[in-house]
């Protein structure tokens, strides 16, 4: 970067400048006539970006990547008549964006005294400013909006699990301790149904692990369908999987545990049934919230009960 000459022998118009235009023109060119016009080569950066001065680009386009949006492709495109280090400026402040040029380009340079001189002699200049900075302000509340949208989508995706479409071990973590403290406040009753698919390694060892993971996806299924809209179906690890069931009883919870029992004999890994059915069964067992259990007793009480029907010979509940 170097230095072109001064505004006043330059070709340049006030005209064409967004923070004068309206503005008493003459008298603006005057007060600037001194000021700097520097070249900065395709590529380079403003390398005194970081002292508090107000550019304006007269020609070509300068790329301003503030510390916000560093690493997100976030680049604010300054084009000739537009400006950057308002704020710098005005709350006399290092000015943190980083800014290069996209091509050769030409910046008037104006320096923080005169940038006040000329808000307190112009009140257009005051004006254009000030509707400078709440576009500015506008554009960062959008961005930060999408950025919270994208944040959530990303958050909800992190809870599911990507093979089955159940929620995961995280979201388990997160909510069993909610809805465990719900159904204490409230009185409420609260079960949970742990399910470990029958001798998976076996199943994975004879069809293979493709055929594995269809198993996993025909029990997912078979244990999301089976639920009330407001249950909440979770894999819970490898070929373990969970269903909690809000304002559930024991009673209730056990007969919806036989369903699931029942749903998964019946469910179909193979459409070409090369294979006699069932395919895959399960074993289950369940637990419901007691008297001043938190959710870590009400997941080893499941996990116990479990572990029985496993030892009872599988492919049966145990309470």
């Amino acid at each position: 970067m170097h230095v072109n000459g001064t505004f006043g022998a330059s070709r340049y118009h006030i005209a064409e400048l967004e923070l004068f235009r309206g503005v008493d023109t003459p008298a603006i060119a005057a007060e600037l006539a001194g000021c700097a016009v520097v070249r900065v080569a395709k590529g380079e950066a403003v390398e005194d970006g970081l002292r508090a001065r107000l550019y304006i680009v007269l020609s070509g386009e300068l790329g301003v990547e503030a510390p916000a949006t560093m690493g997100e492709g976030g680049v604010e495109h300054v084009l000739p008549g537009e400006s950057v280090g308002e704020q710098s400026v005005l709350d006399d402040a290092a000015n943190l964006a980083s800014m290069v040029a996209l091509e050769d380009s030409e910046l008037l340079v104006i320096e923080p005294e005169l940038v006040w001189q000329l808000i307190e002699r112009h009140h257009g200049v005051a004006r254009n400013l000030l509707r400078l900075l709440s576009f500015r302000i506008r554009a960062a509340n959008a961005l930060l909006r999408r950025r919270q949208k994208l944040g959530e989508f990303y958050r909800q995706m992190s809870f599911n699990d990507a093979l089955t479409g159940l929620y995961n071990r995280a979201w388990l973590n997160d909510m069993l301790p909610k809805l465990v403290a719900r159904a204490s406040q409230d009185g409420a009753p609260l079960s949970l149904v742990m399910i470990d698919l029958d001798h998976f390694k076996r199943f994975n060892d004879t069809h293979g692990h493709i055929a594995g993971d269809g198993a996993l996806v025909a029990a997912a299924g078979a244990v999301r369908a089976a639920l009330r809209p407001t249950d909440f179906a979770v894999r819970y690890g490898g070929e373990e999987l969970a269903a909690i069931l809000p304002d559930t009883p024991r009673a209730l919870a056990i007969m919806v545990a036989e369903r699931l029992c029942a749903r998964m004999r019946d469910a179909v890994v193979f459409d070409d049934m090369r294979q006699p059915l069932p395919h895959i069964t399960g074993s289950f067992g369940v637990a419901t919230l007691a008297a001043g259990q938190d959710e870590r007793a009400l997941v080893e009480a499941a996990d116990a009960a479990l572990y029985r029907a496993k030892e009872a010979g599988r492919d049966r509940i145990a309470v």
